[in-house]
């Protein structure tokens, strides 16, 4: 069972204005879709995404022109090549990830910039405020350092005796930077001491699992583009290592991780469309309210709990939204 649900602060799906009355044009709109990660990790949510879209009456090749996907599979000078080329091609509309939103900010302030999922919109410097982004820019928070504490919590559940606690984070993004602190605040309440794995890049990945060993019983996972791309080679050297990991995103649980806490990614996708529907019958991003989560979903995966030899107690399966086996 999936639960799902978000503070309701756009208001209903239809406004006054139409696409024909946007700048007295009927030019059918092109949305250009910047994925920061690889495809296969978007999968379901781009399904809910353009589902959304057809309720609204949006489908490609009918009253839009085009919905032209792009991926930067979690690579920075990728994201900065595709969003220079939409800039260029000066689409309508472009829905992407947090890690592309500062890179497309510095190339356009006018073309309406959605992002679909952001761990800290606000303190990453992507809008003003929750309430009235201002500029070009609008979307949807995952909150992910308010979660640290839980997560921390959940692990150590299923950890008993938990004392070393590895937290990887792309140091290169300011969320994730942010995230690791708040890991480890919850952390040092809780007694438990953390070692950082700081990366930059994918290269980093695998020297920051050697010599984890003894240093740390499990892994918590800040979800960004980056390590969100790499989901199967974090999870198989955290297995390998016998290190069972917590992630913000349940797409590292269904490729291999052992838990995830947080929002649904197809639910803040299939809002994200909700966003692209009012920008193209004249709402200002301005305007239009970030939404932050108010349900999010507990994971876990029952194969990966056997392979480390863990058992997870009746009352956590309990809690959980979804278990994979």
């Amino acid at each position: 069972m999936k639960r799902r649900g978000f503070i309701t602060l756009l208001g209903g799906a239809t406004v006054a204005c139409t696409v024909a009355a946007r700048g007295q044009s009927t030019k059918r709109p092109t949305i250009g879709f910047l994925g920061t990660v690889a495809q296969s990790s978007w999968t379901r949510s781009i399904a809910s995404f353009e589902a959304r879209l057809r309720e609204h009456g949006w489908i490609e090749g009918r009253n839009v022109a085009a919905i032209d996907y792009r991926w930067a599979d979690g690579r920075n000078d990728r994201i900065a090549e595709i969003a220079a080329e939409f800039v260029r091609q000066k689409v309508d509309i472009i829905v992407t990830g947090g890690n592309a939103v500062l890179a497309l900010k510095k190339l356009t302030s006018t073309i309406p910039i959605v992002f679909a999922v952001a761990v800290d919109p606000v303190g990453s410097g992507f809008v003003d405020n929750l309430s009235r982004p201002g500029a070009n820019v609008t979307g949807l928070s995952i909150q992910g350092p308010d979660l640290a504490g839980k997560r921390t919590e959940l692990l150590r559940e299923v950890v008993p005796g938990l004392q070393g606690l590895a937290v990887m984070a792309n140091v290169a993004y300011p969320a994730a930077k942010q995230e690791l602190a708040e890991v480890q605040a919850a952390a040092r309440a809780l007694g438990v001491k953390v070692v950082a794995l700081e990366i930059r890049g994918e290269q980093d990945i695998t020297p920051a699992f050697e010599g984890l060993k003894g240093r740390a019983e499990a892994v918590y996972i800040a979800s960004e583009a980056l390590v969100d791309a790499r989901q199967v080679t974090i999870n198989e050297l955290a297995l390998n290592a016998r290190l069972p990991t917590i992630w913000g995103v349940s797409g590292g649980v269904r490729s291999g991780g052992l838990m995830s806490y947080g929002p649904s990614l197809p639910a803040l996708f299939r809002r994200a469309a909700d966003y692209v529907d009012q920008i193209l019958r004249g709402a200002k991003p301005a305007n239009l309210p970030v939404e932050q989560p108010t349900k999010f979903e507990l994971v876990i995966n029952l194969k990966t709990a056997k392979a480390l030899g863990l058992n997870v107690s009746p009352a956590l399966l309990a809690r959980t939204d979804e278990v994979i086996e």
